[in-house]
């Protein structure tokens, strides 16, 4: 008789087939890495087992994050193993030393074969296994060169098979292309279970951590940094941080309550409206959408009659940190007037709303975090949608005016014309 072929793991062993009301659950505690802004990218912590993957420009500080976040692991006494592709052990020490990370529990390897680092984790047994870069490494059964798309797959696919079968959680950094997108195979990002990119203009000292994939938390939580002589140090309130060089008084600036996951967050919006030359006119936007800003250029010629056809738009959000909720619109089309008139916006105001193409303002979610986080900075007025604020009942003000709006030109008249 016979028999059919039994269904097999990528670990070799047969696999099981349960009900999912039967499945057995994983009662495993997160590992709370003892750095607060990446455990609540992380969702609280991570998981056992889990593959994250950690991506970003060059020198943006990716390697150092993930020496200090290897160092509070080990100060809390889990063994952890760091190898590297890409530096000698006296390379990674040098840098540990200005870190000043020096802990017996953190073990170094400067290895490429993958088939070497499972090795090494299962002598040195760690708690967590970080591996930079995953460009780097190479299967001795795959004949392509490192960093190959073929090499990259493999690679990985060898470190996750390790992380499932041992519930070792695995953090991999990974190179980014011109564009901005992990470098290899668009499948890397599908094979792992969690995705992190470490923006921020190297100009700058804010660094962000934001998550764009995440199978065991939210994908809209950010983790916000400030690089500093000795490392990395979390910022635990970052909207007070990035509005601490706002000009008051100034035409053409305006502040946002955005909303970063569960995190409001109070940014500041800069336009700059000037006449161009004929017929070269330029719309530019740093850490916005261009093109909604050019939606929200037309809107304002067509609903309240101001012309910007001849004139040169930048749009700026402060502090290298970028906004892409809709809630920006209303700050975008106030700084634009703002600019556009000279005359500036009472620097105890702040604004959110979405702008619609018929010009009407739109109500955003999660209102009332905002009014919380604003009259906790001392703003005192709130210009918002008209639906928005009849939502509110009458202990949500937070002790701020409410000041409802329902098109762009009811916004220009209430901030402007009344000025």
């Amino acid at each position: 008789e016979q028999q059919e072929p039994a269904t097999t793991t990528g670990t070799g062993r047969r696999a099981e087939v349960y009900s999912l009301a039967t499945a057995p659950a994983t009662d495993h505690a997160r590992l709370v890495t003892g750095i607060g802004e990446m455990d609540r990218v992380l969702g609280g912590g991570i998981v056992p087992g889990a593959v994250v993957l950690i991506g970003g420009d060059p020198g943006i500080g990716k390697s150092t994050l993930i020496l200090q976040l290897l160092s509070a692991l080990a100060g809390g006494g889990r063994r952890v193993l760091y190898v590297t592709g890409e530096e000698s052990i006296q390379q990674v020490r040098m840098r540990a030393a200005r870190l000043q990370v020096a802990d017996e529990e953190i073990y170094l390897a400067a290895e490429n074969c993958v088939e070497s680092i499972l090795g090494l984790a299962g002598e040195v047994g760690p708690g967590l296994l970080a591996v930079d870069s995953i460009q780097t490494l190479y299967s001795r059964e795959v004949g392509s060169a490192p960093g190959s798309v073929t090499q990259v797959r493999e690679s990985t696919a060898r470190l996750l098979t390790l992380a499932k079968s041992t519930d070792l959680p695995v953090l991999l950094i990974g190179h980014v292309t011109k564009d901005g997108a992990i470098a290899g195979p668009r499948v890397l990002e599908h094979m792992v279970d969690a995705v992190l990119y470490f923006e921020g203009d190297r100009g700058q000292v804010f660094r962000i951590l934001r998550t764009v994939k995440n199978r065991f938390g939210s994908t809209n939580e950010i983790g916000v940094f400030e690089m500093k002589e000795s490392g990395l140090a979390e910022v635990a309130n970052p909207s007070a941080l990035f509005l601490a060089e706002r000009p008051k008084g100034v035409p053409g600036s305006v502040v946002l309550p955005s909303m970063e996951g569960t995190r409001p967050i109070l940014v500041e919006v800069q336009a700059l409206v000037s006449p161009s030359s004929p017929g070269s006119a330029r719309r530019t936007a740093i850490g916005a959408d261009p093109q909604r800003l050019a939606l929200l250029t037309a809107v304002l010629e067509k609903k309240i009659g101001v012309t910007l056809f001849d004139q040169d738009i930048f749009l700026n959000i402060a502090g290298g940190i970028r906004v892409d909720e809709p809630a920006l619109d209303l700050g975008v089309v106030v700084a634009l007037l703002s600019s556009l008139f000279e005359k500036a916006v009472d620097p105890a105001t702040v604004v959110c709303g979405e702008v619609g193409l018929a010009g009407e303002i739109r109500a955003v979610g999660q209102m009332d975090q905002r009014l919380r986080e604003a009259g906790r900075l001392g703003f005192t007025t709130f210009l918002m949608p008209e639906s928005g604020a009849r939502r509110l009942d009458g202990t949500s003000g937070h002790g701020m005016r409410v000041v409802p709006v329902r098109t762009v030109r009811e916004v220009m008249e209430r901030v402007f014309q009344s000025t």
